[in-house]
């Protein structure tokens, strides 16, 4: 098998790129970030879904982005959006952007691959995201893909070709919640609330809780991390 760094945030897409990566014959080196989110639902759902889908490792790496703020995941005095219509969801950019977070992110894993000889980077951007955030673009992922083969001594001696896989950019939430689900992936594992209250339970009415919970009723699936705080009032 060849090895791969796979970028974990704990959410519904990274845990499917995972599962994707592994399905199609990686090694998977999985690889979150502490980098001053406001909350760390995240990182105990990204701790559980590496171990459930059999990363061979998985790092926490420590970035401070709430240093430079700019954005309501990681700036208190900024309010997480709620109630949001669909069309407003997909209008502009919203302040739960965080600025550069993801070549911020692509570039430590590019980091870690080169030493450890992957030249396989996965990361869970998809359609939906693209019409607000300018980080998960397809020409973005195009151009960072070309960055690494210039910025690194890996790329420059041809010792590796490095590829950046974005296997859900052109799906709809259904689409990789399908896709997950056919995988075996445990979604009761994962965390998506951008304002999650004690022990990770979802508001229910953040942008990237609605995105869920429609794309769970479009695919005709239960979303089994309601059913587990139901369980677990």
């Amino acid at each position: 098998m060849t090895k791969a760094v796979v970028l974990l945030s704990g959410g519904l897409d990274s845990a499917t790129v995972l599962a994707i990566s592994r399905a199609s014959g990686f090694e998977p080196y999985a690889l979150s970030f502490r980098y001053g989110q406001r909350h760390g639902a995240e990182l105990e759902a990204a701790a559980r879904v590496a171990a459930a889908l059999g990363a061979l490792e998985h790092r926490i790496s420590e970035i401070d982005l709430g240093q430079f703020g700019g954005s309501a995941l990681t700036a208190a005095e900024i309010a997480v959006p709620k109630d949001r219509s669909a069309e407003a969801i997909g209008e502009g950019i919203p302040v739960t952007y965080v600025p550069a977070r993801n070549t911020v992110f692509l570039s430590l894993a590019l980091a870690w691959a080169e030493v450890i000889g992957a030249s396989d980077l996965f990361i869970g951007v998809n359609a939906l995201d693209y019409s607000g955030y300018p980080d998960c673009r397809p020409e973005y992922i195009a151009a960072f893909e070309q960055m690494a083969n210039l910025a690194t001594a890996a790329g420059v001696s041809g010792r590796q070709r490095l590829r950046l896989h974005a296997p859900l950019i052109d799906l709809s939430k259904a689409q990789i919640i399908r896709r997950g689900h056919a995988l075996g992936v445990d979604y009761g594992l994962t965390s998506s609330c951008y304002d999650p209250g004690p022990e990770g339970r979802p508001c229910g009415h953040c942008d990237a809780c609605l995105l869920r919970a429609k794309g769970f009723a479009e695919a005709g699936l239960a979303d089994p991390l309601l059913q587990r705080f139901e369980d677990h009032p």
